[in-house]
């Protein structure tokens, strides 16, 4: 598999052993680790091994393994509550502009992830409209 990381990004550096982490476990495609400024105990960030800031520009293949990487550790962790997050773009809250995915556990109202969702009904013409559109694109 041809070499996809950026000598200068620090993820890219951790899955190449250049700055050390807590690994929680690897793949040919993608590396786990917990994260140094977590939101709950056991919080573990998946990064594929393929730099992309956007996660829309990584192949298939690598994100093919996300989701079964993160229920294992969900699993390993042993909570019942958990988030799975990802964030593209610095106003979606992206500060690590290499792809990445958070498992947060939740173990109660305090801890884990907080979030607002600042939720806006929308008209059914609008809805059919917009999903038009996205159909239009698939």
């Amino acid at each position: 598999m041809a070499n996809h990381l950026d000598e200068t990004c620090f993820f890219c550096k951790i899955t190449k052993g250049e700055i050390p982490s807590f690994k929680v476990l690897e793949t040919d495609l993608n590396f786990a680790f917990l994260d140094i400024g977590p939101l709950a105990e056991g919080h573990t960030l998946i990064i594929p091994k393929y730099h992309s800031a956007r996660m829309d520009e990584v192949p298939d293949e690598y994100l093919a393994e996300i989701l079964p990487l993160a229920k294992k550790i969900a699993k390993a962790l042993g909570v019942v509550d958990y988030n799975i997050l990802q964030n593209n773009g610095k106003i979606a809250h992206q500060h690590v502009f290499h792809v990445h995915f958070h498992v947060i556990p939740k173990p109660n109202e305090k801890e884990g992830l907080i979030i607002g969702w600042p939720r806006v009904e929308q008209p059914k013409e609008v809805l059919a409209k917009r999903l038009e559109e996205i159909i239009s694109k698939l």
